[in-house]
């Protein structure tokens, strides 16, 4: 089944983590394939993968390109970076950050930040604004239009997926990344390993023993979950339209859960635990997966060097 995917003006891409999904990316990260304080999970490859600080510069490079060719082509386009580093962090099934959850809970206050920059994106407003003309010339400067190239790639594990390319987009892609099919092949792969081996990594025994000893810490603090993300959801179990004070009330208890959270996380090694059996069944797959991965590996890590060259380090 081939899956289209189309890119907005908006492009600040965030991770929302369902139950499974939380799980399938287990302990490590949100939206990177590198682990949340900013180190890859040891794996047997040669080439590291970018921490989430190195992943967020490139992303910011790569929108910094787009503004600089729709100027060329004579629009306005306003790069988007409404968090800061801190609240830029990855927050993975695993969060052991005691200082981070004190601070941020479980980060229901920076999803709501960024939920109000994407309601009041500028770009979006900017292109409403234009005449019907200027609007397809702006699509077609931006993304290429409706007559973008279709790229499509196989996934990890069968099936198939699509994505149109051009304008800005493409062309700050192949700055970066060089030949935008290669990239969308080895980043297609990369995005969608965990599904071939999640089912045994949520039987392993030892990682299965690490969620329990987790499970026991957060009873004995108050907190009775049996994993880390049915924590995290039930802070989640208020009406969306809360006044102020039932806000302020809600995050007390968010950051309360969290802080256990993280301090029971780090107190059983669940995070080490997890990142060693991930990357135990990540070098399992060998072969072409692992060749790729560390192509795509290679090719962030230029991508990187580019983009140091474009935009300063977010702080």
């Amino acid at each position: 089944m081939s899956r289209p995917m189309k890119r907005t003006a908006f492009r600040r891409r965030t991770v929302r983590l369902s139950a499974v999904a939380a799980v399938a990316a287990l302990a490590l990260t949100g939206c990177s394939r590198a682990s949340g304080d900013g180190s890859a999970p040891v794996a047997a490859h040669r080439v590291r993968d970018l921490g989430y600080a190195e992943d967020l510069r490139v992303s910011d490079a790569e929108q910094r390109l787009v503004a600089r060719c729709m100027a060329r082509h004579g629009f306005r386009y306003w790069t988007d970076r409404p968090l800061s580093l801190a609240e830029s962090r990855p927050l993975g099934y695993v969060q052991d950050d005691v200082d981070w959850a004190r601070t941020h809970g479980y980060g229901s206050r920076i999803t709501a930040k960024e939920d109000r920059a994407r309601l009041h994106n500028p770009n979006r407003a900017y292109r409403t604004g234009l005449n019907a003309t200027r609007r397809a010339a702006y699509d077609t400067a931006l993304d290429g239009g409706r007559q973008a190239e279709l790229l499509r790639t196989d996934l990890p594990g069968g099936g198939k997926v699509s994505k149109q390319t051009g304008g800005c987009d493409a062309e700050a892609e192949r700055r970066l990344y060089g030949d935008p099919g290669t990239w969308f092949r080895l980043d297609t792969t990369a995005s969608n390993l965990r599904p071939l081996y999640v089912g045994k990594l949520l039987h392993d025994p030892r990682f299965t023993a690490a969620v329990h000893a987790w499970s026991a810490c957060m009873r004995r603090a108050g907190h009775p979950y049996p994993d880390p993300d049915a924590a995290r959801q039930a802070t989640r179990e208020h009406p969306a339209d809360q006044t102020r004070a039932e806000e302020a009330r809600s995050f007390a208890a968010e950051t309360r859960i969290a802080v256990a959270d993280a301090t029971c996380a780090r107190r059983v090694s669940l995070r080490s635990v997890g990142q060693e059996r991930e990357a135990h069944y990540l070098a399992g797959l060998g072969g072409e997966y692992g060749a790729r991965l560390d192509a795509y590996r290679q090719v962030r890590l230029k991508a990187l060097e580019r983009a140091e060259r474009i935009v300063p380090a977010r702080t």
